[in-house]
């Protein structure tokens, strides 16, 4: 079992979640986050003044999903959520030890 995270453009989470729910995943958590990459965010000017935006806002996106899924799941996130243009964000793949589903017990890939 694998954790999938992907940190996206908040307009794009629809499409993603569309295209996560046609290749099986039913699941997922999604947490309003703010961060920068490279650019170290950017300058926008406003009533005449110009001030630095650090922190851009973003949506991380946590999948919980099988092994044999992973690429399916990192390709469907990848097209859905390329704009092309900088700052379109991350996708980490980090293993899941165990999961259990708390109402009926269930435990691994049962839980999921």
């Amino acid at each position: 079992m694998k954790i999938v995270t992907a940190i996206i453009k908040p307009f794009k989470l629809d499409e993603v979640r569309d295209a996560l729910t046609n290749i099986g995943v039913h699941g997922l958590t999604v947490t309003e986050v703010k961060g920068y990459g490279r650019q170290k965010g950017h300058t926008e000017i406003y009533r005449g003044a110009e001030y630095a935006i650090s922190f851009l806002p973003k949506l991380k996106i946590e999948v919980a999903v099988d092994a044999a899924l992973v690429d399916q799941v990192i390709q469907a996130i990848s097209n859905t959520a390329r704009t092309g243009q900088i700052g379109d964000g991350k996708i980490f793949v980090m293993p899941l030890e165990r999961a259990i589903r708390i109402r009926t017990g269930e435990t691994d890939a049962d839980a999921l």
